[in-house]
């Protein structure tokens, strides 16, 4: 069959996939099934877990038009298969598809109110043309087949480009029942399911496992070998833990379905196409219909857009943050002849007038006979709750050098495995071993070489860390990213709330009067400034509302508000029916505020009249825009004929929409000087509106035209403080080598304030501020460098925080003196997003050295997150779950400080909000890692131990014997393994890293000499036993502890060779190497099982210490002092004592030249000069060195040349690039310089961007 080329679905998306066509081959099943028969059943499972083979091995290559089933895989690093099967749509009567492809683009898009009735027509002109629609479901999600692009596409609702006019012109009538169900046949059942699989299906799933299935192949070799304990033993072990997995995992499955299913199917109003309104089950809801909003508010079960009337939301379930957020109805481009009419409408851009799924609308504000309705846009697993769920679901997998190179590491001991069994098989048949035994004898070595516990063992230190992380409450749902936590050596921290306090306090205002600033002023409810255009925009810009009675909202605007005193006071239900447009929500300042009044004859009534004559109503409100920097509302004096526009938001932002001439000319500096104290500077103005603006035209008129021509008013000033823990953390981080990063949305002179008061930015290190601009009136997008004013000047002496990033240069300041400096980079998200799109290759540069990145949107947090991960830090992301949701998922350790649903998205959730969680994760996650690695290298030395005692013995025909095996494996191995797990996390951070890969330089040489250690001394052992004078192959009347008998013995020799044991267990050569071997996995527990500087010394660790004195113990006093029942249950036999004395000097020597070989061989000398790595466990970078250093460097360099380990370049591309940049001199760029990106020239398919940096004129 002709192949057509690669398709892609999802393209550019994150889940993005290649695609292919296959149809189902009857000759190729019939071979598979064979396969199946000849291998019994083995072929089955293997198909079972990869699906790429299984589909090529039953199926035919075809066009993916024509095709049955689809092999998909994903384009990122991965690269997962996964196959789907296509389902067919049938046709049903009138409303069968005469162009499957133009209906599908009908439905997605929604441009036709009448569908079924158009089809009905066209079925009626060709009844018998019904085109079936294919279509097939990946993750949950469904992809129909689409003729004009020939492949299948994801369906999309009115999120897909619908533009906003379309929405309110065509789409806001509603759908009729037919049409309604017609689309439910494609959209499906709005619900997100999470179905809880059957504890029988998850069975399957988990006993199919391959480490299972290896347990299973071991198990029933090792019954068929008569060893019948140790197979108990791992049944047991393997029964808790597929329990104990079945528990886990159903468990999570319960929590993520009894969240989703909360409120997920509800009743709610629709209206239709004939304005009527019905009331359906929100499970029969498709993108089209037009959702009536209850008054006393409801869950969103879908994605909505809002087209008349107002809704405040809680989207704490989204976002994590649990303050209101007022929705308004999404602008008709037809009543604003300003607005763009062609805008696409979507979700993320419009959010202020989208009502997402999952988030709990608490009030509507409506008029009168007009209800408050909300456009369907998108349903079930589309939505935003759906596509976070979605993602729990279906996570990625974790991308882990330690996990990749233990799979190298189980593929190396698979070969070992084969030399074993290729000599096991050679070696019987030379000696004549009859076939039965050669299987099992020949398999038997696989299972010695693999050890069916290792993956049992490798989990073991990763749940004590997880239940050490609980007892200090941190909470993990993605346990394997616990070990990656200990590589981390980068965090990056959201500012408010984080590093922060969560509240801002109001420190005071400075009000400007004929475009020159006043005198600060610390309180703002004096009576003289209570009917001031100030006090009166602090009053009415703000989304607070009263729920329940309670004033609720942005805690900004929270602490404003009460900072003047006023009272709120919103409409009820009641008050608006009366009237035939919304009642405002009306300000007023309380009565002990206004000024007194003079005596009159009434008194009690002129207070009265005086407290009511100064209202203000809030008449329309533009919320606050996260892209715009500002907020404004509409609001009108009680009494006055024309309304007033008040505005506040980021004073750049304001300064630039205001009259230049309302502006004081200091502006830029009275704000820089607050910005760099540390304060959250507001800038608020005011305008009055024309009075031919009527309450109904204001209701619909575009923000931009009030925002503009503005009167600036002054400013009000915030404090932020630092919360108390926040600069002994990020101590702690830079002395351990951490480098520390801000991402926030606040001003950036603020939060480069804030970085210096924590220590992140010291006081000596310079701070470099790229601004960047994007292409503009035929001019090239361009970077802006300039230096910031430091609070304090450079010293020699050192600084107090021993920081080591890597952003170190020499900055030549005077010819006589040479200061080394470091520097950061701050930047703004505009800037970021600029840099992003015009200076690719700046990017590395200047994420390398970014310390401060100021007005991020979440998902530039995001994107930063990703820039980071691309030049190999390892990146933590520490946040309080408000828009960090995408920078939490995406880094390498998220830990949110939230409690709320947010944190689901987060792998690690701590119950205080204090980032002192964040040192404490990777002290865990440190010394998890280490632990894996220790119990690795046990489990390896384990297996090659007992692989070379076996293959010694095979070489004369013997064994270990099967309590032998099982005294070694379960009181040695198994209670060594899970106690030495168990030690806990060093006290404090230090400055190296462990490693991060089991294939680096220092754990292979760890191993590989312990290994030739144990070898050596057991080949000594089985080598000089045969050399000893009272040596002979053993029968059962040898006894080699009293050699007066052994003549007897001999001349009886032959008589009772019918007496020897079968397997030829008991012989000197056995009871050598069976104690010696003992003795040495014991050594390695004792080497391998390090402490500082990643964990607690292992004298620490009560169990481990007990455990293994006890064997030791009991190993010396069965070897000394052989026990008659005991040398028979393990079938040893009785040597001299004078040799039992010999294998002790043995096992002492070898444990001496292990203990010195690992900790001074190794760890003193090789790393310190061979590898060259400093005390920060990175690799150096060239600095001008004192005599005494340069001289020890030079040693240094000798003995690297000695061992060829000359000049190592670093792996980590960061380490690289610091490098490369030290010795550029262009690098930092010149303050006052510009940078200009050259238009893109393409050269060998790749995209070129030129650069240019000159000084500013």
């Amino acid at each position: 069959m002709e192949k057509e080329e690669k398709k892609i679905v999802n393209e550019g998306e994150e889940d993005e996939m290649e695609i292919y066509g296959y149809n189902l081959c009857r000759w190729k099943l019939v071979l598979v099934a064979i396969g199946v028969l000849c291998t019994g059943g083995f072929l089955l499972l293997l198909l079972y877990w990869m699906p790429e083979w299984r589909v090529k091995a039953t199926c035919k290559r075809t066009t993916l038009k024509d095709c049955e089933v689809v092999l998909l895989r994903t384009t990122d690093e991965f690269r997962i298969w996964f196959c789907a099967k296509i389902r067919i749509m049938p046709s049903l009567g009138a409303s069968s598809l005469q162009n499957p492809q133009s209906i599908a683009d009908i439905v997605s898009n929604g441009h036709r109110g009448h569908v079924c009735e158009n089809l009905a027509e066209g079925n009626k002109n060709d009844p018998n043309k019904h085109s079936p629609i294919r279509y097939f479901t990946h993750h949950s999600v469904k992809y129909f087949w689409k003729d004009a692009l020939q492949s299948f596409d994801f369906l999309g609702g009115l999120d897909e480009s619908t533009s906003c006019s379309s929405i309110h012109n065509e789409h806001s009538t509603g759908l009729t029942k037919r049409m309604q169900d017609y689309r439910k046949l494609f959209y499906g059942v709005n619900e997100i399911a999470v179905k809880v699989p059957s504890i029988f299906k998850l069975l399957i799933k988990e006993v199919l496992n391959p480490f299972y299935i290896f347990q299973l192949f071991s198990v029933i070799l090792w019954v068929t070998d008569e060893y019948y304990y140790y197979a108990l033993a791992i049944v047991i072990m393997s029964v808790i833990s597929i329990v104990s997995s079945l528990y886990t995992i159903r468990k999570q499955y319960i929590m993520l379905h009894d969240m989703v299913a909360a409120h997920s199917i509800v009743r709610v109003s629709v209206s239709r196409a004939n304005q009527e309104i019905e009331e359906i089950l929100s499970t029969d809801l498709v993108p089209g219909d037009i959702m009536v909003i209850p008054s006393n508010g409801t869950i969103m079960p879908c994605d909505a857009v809002l087209v008349s009337g107002t809704c405040i939301v809680n989207e704490s379930m989204l976002t994590g943050e649990s303050v209101p957020v007022t929705k308004t109805n999404l602008p008709n481009p037809a009543e604003d002849p300003k607005a763009m009419g062609d805008e696409i409408y979507s979700p993320e851009v419009h959010k202020r007038h989208t009502l997402f799924c999952g988030t709990n609308v608490i009030q509507t504000r409506f008029y009168t006979g007009e209800l408050v309705k909300a456009i369907v846009v998108r349903t079930g697993f589309s939505t935003s709750k759906g596509q976070l769920v979605r993602s729990i679901l279906y996570p990625k997998p974790t991308d882990f050098k330690l996990y990749r190179d233990a799979y190298m590491f189980l593929l190396f001991l698979v070969v070992v495995a084969g030399v074993g069994f290729l000599y096991t098989v050679v070696n019987s048949i030379l000696n004549e071993v009859p076939a039965h035994i050669i299987i099992i004898e020949s398999l038997d070595i696989i299972t010695i070489t693999v050890p069916p516990a290792l993956p049992a063992a490798m989990t073991a230190g990763i749940v004590y860390a997880q239940r050490r992380l609980k007892k200090i409450g941190i909470f993990c749902i993605s346990p394997q990213r616990i070990n990656i936590c200990g590589q981390l050596n980068l965090v990056c921290f959201d500012k408010t709330g984080t590093l922060t306090e969560d509240g801002l306090d109001l420190w005071g205002i400075q009000r400007v009067e004929n475009a020159h600033f006043l005198l600060p002023e610390e309180r703002a409810c004096s009576e003289s400034l209570v009917k001031s255009q100030f006090v009166a925009c602090m009053a009415t810009c703000h989304s607070l509302t009263k729920i329940e009675g309670v004033l609720s909202g942005d805690p900004l605007d929270l602490k404003m508000f009460e900072a003047i005193g006023w009272i709120l006071e919103e409409a009820t239900e009641e008050e608006t029916a009366l009237h035939n447009r919304i009642m405002p929500t009306v300000v007023r300042p309380s009565k002990q505020l206004l000024p007194e009044s003079k005596p009159a004859t009434n008194q009690e009534m002129e207070l009265f009249e005086l407290s009511a004559s100064y209202e203000i109503g809030i008449v329309r409100q533009f919320p606050f825009s996260s892209a715009l920097q500002r907020m404004c509302v509409i609001a009108r004096v009680l009494g006055e004929k024309r309304m007033d526009a008040f505005m506040k938001g980021a004073p750049e932002v304001i300064a630039s929409l205001c009259k230049q001439e309302t502006v004081p000319v200091d502006f830029e500096t009275v704000l820089e000087d607050y910005t760099k104290q540390g304060f959250r500077v507001i800038a608020l103005a005011h305008r009055k509106l024309e009075s031919k603006l009527t309450w109904h035209k204001v209701q619909n008129i575009n923000r931009d035209a009030i925002e503009s021509n503005m009167d600036f008013m002054g400013l009000i000033i915030m404090q932020n403080k630092l919360k108390q823990e926040t600069p002994a953390v990020l101590e702690d981080l830079h002395k351990a080598n951490i480098r520390t990063v801000m991402i926030t949305g606040d001003n950036m002179l603020t939060a480069i304030s804030v970085a210096r008061d924590c220590g992140m930015i010291l006081p000596q290190d310079k701070v470099i501020i790229a601004e960047a601009l994007p292409p503009k009136d035929g001019q090239v997008a361009r970077i802006n460098w300039h230096y910031a004013d430091t609070r304090t000047k450079c010293t020699n002496s050192s600084p107090a925080i021993n920081s080591q990033d890597i952003p170190i240069k020499l900055v030549h300041e005077s010819l006589e003196d040479l200061q080394l400096t470091k520097y950061h980079f701050a930047m703004n998200g505009k800037s970021f997003a600029v840099i992003l799109e015009h200076f690719q290759d700046f990017v590395p540069k200047l994420v390398l050295h970014g310390t401060v990145f100021a007005r991020m949107a979440p998902d530039q947090k995001t994107q930063l997150v990703e820039a980071l991960q691309n030049v190999d830090y390892y990146v933590g992301m520490c946040g309080d779950g408000a828009n960090d949701c995408g920078a939490l998922k995406k880094a390498h350790g998220g830990i949110s400080l939230s409690e709320l649903e947010a944190s689901v998205a987060s792998p690690f959730t701590s119950r205080t909000p204090s980032i002192s969680c964040v040192p404490n994760l990777i002290r865990e996650g440190r010394a998890a890692l280490i632990t894996s690695f220790c119990v690795f290298k046990f489990m390896a030395l384990y297996s090659i131990i007992q692989y070379f005692s076996v293959t010694l013995l095979y070489s004369i025909l013997s064994n270990l014997g099967d309590f032998q095996f099982l005294f070694i494996d379960l009181a040695i191995i198994l209670v060594v393994v899970f106690t030495m797990s168990l030690n806990p996390a060093w006290k404090e951070l230090v400055a190296q890293r462990p490693p991060s890969g089991l294939i680096s330089g220092q754990l292979l040489c760890s191993v590989l000499s312990q290994i030739i250690t144990c070898l050596g001394f057991q080949t000594i052992g089985f080598i000089w036993v045969k050399q000893q004078p009272w040596y002979e192959p053993w029968t059962t009347h040898s006894d080699a502890c009293n050699l007066s008998t052994v003549t007897n013995t001999n001349s009886s020799q032959h008589e009772n060779e019918t007496l020897h044991d079968e397997h030829n267990i008991k012989n000197y050569e056995n009871t050598t190497v069976f104690f010696i071997s003992c003795f040495q996995y014991l050594i390695v527990a004792i080497v391998f099982s390090k402490g500082k500087p990643f964990r607690q010394p292992c004298y620490k660790n009560v169990l481990f210490v007990i455990s293994v004195i006890v064997l030791y113990i009991f190993t010396f006093f069965i070897m000394m002092y052989p026990v008659e029942s005991i040398d028979r249950c393990l079938e040893l036999v009785c040597v001299p004592y004078q040799w039992r004395i010999t294998i002790l000097v043995i096992v002492i020597i070898n444990a001496i030249v292990s203990i010195l070989v690992e900790n001074f061989l190794l760890d003193m000398i090789l790393w310190k000069v061979v590898f060259s790595r400093d005390k920060h466990g990175e690799y150096r970078l060239a600095m001008p060195q004192p005599p005494q250093e340069a001289s020890d460097r030079w040693r240094g360099c000798f003995f690297s040349s000695l061992f060829g380990c000359r000049k190592k370049i670093p792996k980590a591309k960061y380490m690289h690039l610091a490098q490369e940049l030290l010795v550029d001199p262009e690098w930092p760029p010149k303050p006052r310089t510009t940078t200009e990106a050259k238009a893109p020239t393409q050269e060998n398919g790749f995209i070129l961007f030129r650069v240019q940096t000159h000084p500013w004129k």
